[in-house]
């Protein structure tokens, strides 16, 4: 159990970083992190990350179609934890 706490923890710390350093990669012009691989973190677990980031980055937050995809990788996430936990 510790070491699926310790690998979510860091795939969170992982996403928030990828927020970060793309949100500074659009202010400044350079090369960005795909959107696909900021939805595949949040799919896998990444999304509170994520979503901690985009308030806190004001990143990503006012781009409808990528809330939409975003919401629907939390949705799916939740729905499978949810599954596997259940007796």
């Amino acid at each position: 159990m510790r070491w699926l706490l310790t690998f979510f923890a860091a795939l969170n710390l992982l996403t928030f970083a990828l927020y970060y350093f793309d949100k500074r990669a659009a202010i400044r012009g350079t090369r960005r992190t795909p959107e696909n691989t900021l939805h595949i973190l949040s799919a896998f677990g990444g999304w509170p990350g994520a979503f901690l980031a985009q308030r806190i980055f004001r990143h990503k937050s006012g781009k409808t179609g990528f809330q939409v995809v975003f919401w629907i990788t939390v949705i799916m996430n939740v729905s499978v934890t949810a599954w596997l936990w259940m007796p």
